[in-house]
């Protein structure tokens, strides 16, 4: 009598790490699907497009101003991505400008995107955070030539 206890005593410790591991993956799911629901731009609106690349160039008018993304660190060190004037969606989606397989990297992890003539970091939503310098992003912040952008094991800088 005492080991068919033990043995139900058994079953329903099972049965409750078998729930707590069904929410935890349910919470992990929710916040990836809240990431992923978020609106994502793919072009500039129209106005900007027309008036903005002239006067800001598209990030490539001035001396100075920065012509692309380089990768100085993760996997895909080395790849370069030119800078347009259209956003730049980094993350594990397969359509993200910049796909990482990193799995410290959320579905949509972060955007770069022009704005009002500056290349501006925002991090969306993601799990464990995007980093230009040492400072975690919590909103849209204008990034620097050469200051590093970290995502999971990638970095970024503007060049």
């Amino acid at each position: 009598m005492n080991s068919a206890l033990a043995l139900q005593l058994m079953r329903f410790g099972f049965l409750a790490l078998l729930w707590l591991f069904v929410f935890a993956s349910m919470r992990v799911i929710r916040s990836d699907l809240r990431t992923s629901g978020q609106p994502r731009m793919s072009t500039p609106p129209p106005a900007r497009r027309k008036g903005g690349r002239s006067a800001a160039g598209g990030g490539s008018s001035g001396p100075h101003a920065p012509s692309h993304l380089l990768v100085t660190a993760g996997d895909l060190m080395g790849t370069r991505i030119s800078l347009t004037g259209a956003p730049v969606l980094i993350g594990r989606a397969d359509d993200s400008t910049l796909v990482l397989t990193d799995d410290y990297v959320s579905t949509r992890h972060a955007r770069i995107s022009l704005q009002d003539g500056l290349w501006v970091a925002e991090d969306l939503g993601s799990t464990n955070g995007t980093y230009l310098g040492q400072r975690k992003l919590d909103g849209p912040v204008p990034m620097d030539m050469g200051v590093p952008l970290r995502i999971g094991k990638t970095v970024l800088e503007l060049r």
